[in-house]
């Protein structure tokens, strides 16, 4: 029988980071949005509905964690197969937006399937590594665990998405160095990968994403085309200074020269309009939700729990590292959107989901020693 979890172990400051961050979220994207809304006179006011989907969020992370995360290893293959056959089907009944399909019409609601899928994939791949945990130094266990997240990867890289591969291929790397593989393994399948880059990229990338490769790095020879959302968010940040321009008071945000500012973009809007102290107070935001989810890591008992918490881990942390990258043209525009921040209902309620399973974890633990 399975004991009732401890619910003075519940992760308060867990929970008060993701309310904050979907709060710095909302800020941002009623910025960003400003000129296209008088008021919060609708419903479908894109800061509105950030602000109602993450109410409802806090709700499903509240009730999962009363789930006994266990359970979701006896249904891992099947969620993946469903992750499996949601990729699949977007590449043939998705909507295309700016060149790829990401997004599946299901009834009402427009999902995000390669969202949805990274969890499912996460708990998957937890679930053999855990089951696998003391062969971990076996070559053929590392290489089924980089087919089980390759898989999906690909799926998602024809749509295309290539940031979202990315983030596939860094939770798997985060879980199997988790789990223990020998570092000749892992460099090995690295070295592969740098490898088999120019063929990726001749014969795999798209027309589409080939552009966005050289607009990344000569962006000033098509200034007013393919260059000019990168070179537009440079200009945001840039002009922000350190104190910013103040909320709905950034040119570059409010006279439309900033592209999709309320997702890809938003973090240049958060340049421009708070300034250098602003983007320290998000980066100060998210590296405390990352320690309390690598504490949660920490007092796992069993390797399926650690395992889980280190690919929600890294899960958040590669997107921050791509979207921030991409607006400081550190990265190739990838369409990645900003955790908890950008406009996304697929990916907030993904992130409040997985942060119910962190408390799940952490409240079946029988010892806090941190």
């Amino acid at each position: 029988m399975t004991a009732l979890p401890d619910l003075r172990r519940f992760d308060l400051w867990l929970l008060l980071a993701g309310i904050a961050l979907a709060a710095y979220g909302a800020i941002l994207i009623y910025s960003g949005s400003q000129s296209l809304y008088t008021g919060f006179e609708s419903a479908t006011h894109p800061a509105i509905r950030h602000g109602a989907f993450a109410c409802f969020g806090v709700i499903v992370m509240v009730a999962i964690s009363q789930f006994d995360y266990r359970r979701l290893g006896h249904i891992a293959l099947p969620l993946y197969m469903l992750a499996l056959i949601l990729l699949a089907s977007v590449l043939v009944l998705g909507e295309a937006v700016y060149g790829s399909r990401r997004w599946l019409n299901i009834g009402p609601m427009v999902i995000q399937v390669s969202e949805v899928g990274k969890l499912f994939v996460i708990l998957t791949a937890a679930k053999y590594l855990a089951d696998r945990h003391e062969e971990i130094g076996r070559l053929s266990v590392v290489l089924t665990s980089l087919a089980i997240v390759a898989l999906p990867a690909v799926l998602v890289m024809v749509e295309p998405d290539l940031g979202t591969s990315i983030i596939f291929g860094c939770i798997w790397l985060g879980m199997v160095t988790m789990a223990g593989a020998r570092a000749r393994h892992v460099l090995s399948v690295l070295f592969a990968a740098v490898l088999a880059t120019p063929f990726m990229i001749i014969a795999v990338m798209s027309d589409y994403q080939r552009e966005r490769l050289t607009s990344f790095l000569n962006p000033t020879d098509d200034p007013l085309g393919a260059g000019y959302a990168i070179l537009q968010g440079e200009i945001s940040i840039g002009s922000g200074g350190l104190l910013g321009k103040g909320i709905g008071n950034g040119t570059q945000t409010q006279l439309h020269y900033l592209q999709t500012p309320t997702t890809d973009y938003i973090f240049s809007v958060l340049g421009e309009e708070m300034g250098f102290i602003g983007a320290l107070l998000l980066f100060g935001l998210f590296m405390f939700l990352l320690l309390r989810g690598l504490r949660v890591a920490a007092l796992a008992r069993d390797p399926y729990g650690r395992f889980i918490a280190t690919g929600i881990v890294v899960m958040i942390m590669a997107q921050v590292f791509i979207n921030v990258g991409v607006n400081i043209r550190l990265l190739p525009v990838t369409g990645i959107p900003l955790p908890f921040i950008s406009q996304g209902n697929s990916s907030l309620l993904t992130l409040f989901v997985s942060l119910g399973i962190l408390q799940s974890i952490l409240l079946r633990q029988r010892r806090l020693d941190l």
